[in-house]
C-alpha cells in the first residue's frame, strides 16, 4: 500500500453556497478561487508517518472544475519534517496514485510550494483554517429542520471521494495569493467540511 490517510477536510471558495462545481456546473463567477485543506489525524505514505500534519491548496479554477487546468499554490505545515513534506507532495502531485491522483490530474500548473504555520480547527461542520498570514477562513454549518447539519453526497465531483460533506458558509474568507491573481476578503460564501479515508 502506497498510502493510508485518515483526517478532516475544510474547503471554502468565492462561490455562493452551495458551490456549483460539486455538481459539475460552472462556478458562479465564471471562475472559482478556493482553499482546500487536508489535516491528517493518522496516516502513512510509503512508511512515513504523517499524523498531525496539514497540507493546503489554494487554487484558481479558470472555468468548469471538470475541465481542469487549475493553477495552484501548495502550503505544507511548517511543523512537518522534510520526509513528511516529500511524502505529502508525492501524494498530492498524483505520483502515488489512488483517489488523490484523480483530483491532482485536474491541476495544470503549480505556481508555488511553501512551508508556513497552519492552524486547522474543524469538527462536525464548524471550524477555522489559518495558513500563514495570507489565508484565513471560518466555517459554520447549514442545518436542516431537525437541527442536524446538512450533508451533501453522491456528487459528480468531490475533494473527498467516497465521503459525504457538511454544507456550510464562511462568515469570513480571506485569501491573498498574487501568483494566482487572488485577493479576496469575503463574507457568507460557500464552505464545506468532511472527514476522509484515502487508500492507495
Amino acid at each position: 500500500m502506497a498510502y493510508h490517510l485518515e483526517g478532516r477536510l475544510l474547503e471554502v471558495c468565492d462561490c455562493r453556497a452551495l458551490c456549483p462545481c460539486w455538481i459539475g456546473e460552472d462556478p458562479d463567477n465564471g471562475t472559482c478561487d478556493t482553499i482546500v485543506a487536508y489535516h491528517f489525524d493518522k496516516g502513512s505514505i510509503d512508511g512515513v508517518d504523517v499524523q498531525n500534519t496539514t497540507i493546503a491548496i489554494v487554487a484558481h479554477l479558470p472555468g468548469n472544475i471538470l475541465a481542469g487546468n487549475w493553477r495552484v499554490a501548495i502550503y505544507i505545515d511548517a511543523n512537518a519534517s522534510a520526509d513528511q513534506e516529500k511524502a505529502l507532495l508525492k501524494v498530492y502531485s498524483g505520483n502515488a496514485g489512488g483517489p488523490v491522483a484523480d483530483i491532482a490530474k485536474l491541476v495544470g500548473e503549480v505556481v508555488a510550494v511553501e512551508r508556513v504555520p497552519i492552524r486547522f480547527e474543524v469538527m462536525e461542520g464548524r471550524g477555522t483554517i489559518k495558513i500563514g498570514d495570507t489565508q484565513y477562513a471560518e466555517l459554520e454549518p447549514c442545518q436542516g429542520a431537525t437541527g442536524a447539519n446538512t450533508t451533501l453526497a453522491d456528487t459528480i465531483f468531490s475533494t473527498v471521494p467516497g465521503a459525504p460533506v457538511y454544507v456550510g458558509k464562511a462568515p469570513h474568507y480571506i485569501s491573498k495569493q498574487p501568483a494566482l491573481g487572488i485577493n479576496l476578503d469575503l463574507q457568507g460564501r460557500n464552505a464545506l467540511q468532511s472527514t476522509f479515508v484515502f487508500d492507495a
